[in-house]
């Protein structure tokens, strides 16, 4: 996979083909002194669970199968891209809504892992920022936009190899180990 700054070859202010490497995260254009740096872009994935506040039976975690490539066909959690003018937690709202029709009562961040995401052939490198949310109500759940469908997986039964984003395998990993030592 190429470096996000080996594909752009000319300043994207004068166009100028003396758009060179700076450092390892930025390109300086010789002729008009613009300096574009490669900054990772946020994203958001939901851990939401359903079933621990009664404790009648295990907890459950809510996956989508992803229905775009990257890794079409496999498990995901909900989220997705930070909009311009977003804030994460608006973004982490709006990408729950879009994907599962459910509505966000409550968002608690968790952590966050760097992450290169492939689209179009080209790295996108983000940050991930992984959030435990509960939501009003899940009978309103239906799979649409990224989702093709949408699940309620016994957490005994979550297998991180079925998650096909490295990043998002790794946050379902580090969710898991945590929430079994509780």
């Amino acid at each position: 996979m190429k470096h996000p700054l080996e594909i752009f070859r000319f300043c994207p202010v004068c166009g100028s083909k003396h758009f060179e490497v700076n450092n390892f995260k930025s390109k300086k254009c010789e002729d008009c002194g613009f300096t574009y740096y490669a900054n990772p872009c946020a994203a958001t994935a939901a851990i939401i669970l359903r079933g621990q506040e009664t404790g009648d039976k295990e907890p459950e975690l809510l996956v989508v199968r992803r229905a775009k490539e990257p890794a079409k066909g496999t498990l995901d959690l909900p989220g997705g891209f930070v909009d311009m003018y977003e804030t994460a937690e608006e973004g982490m709202r709006r990408e729950i809504k879009e994907e599962t029709g459910l509505e966000v009562q409550e968002l608690q961040y968790l952590f966050s892992s760097p992450n290169v995401y492939l689209y179009s052939g080209m790295g996108v490198h983000t940050i991930d920022m992984d959030y435990l949310v509960r939501v009003k109500d899940d009978t309103e759940l239906h799979a649409a936009d990224d989702a093709a469908e949408c699940l309620w997986i016994p957490l005994s039964q979550v297998n991180p190899d079925e998650f096909g984003l490295t990043s998002i395998r790794n946050a379902v990993i580090r969710f898991l180990q945590t929430y079994q030592k509780q």
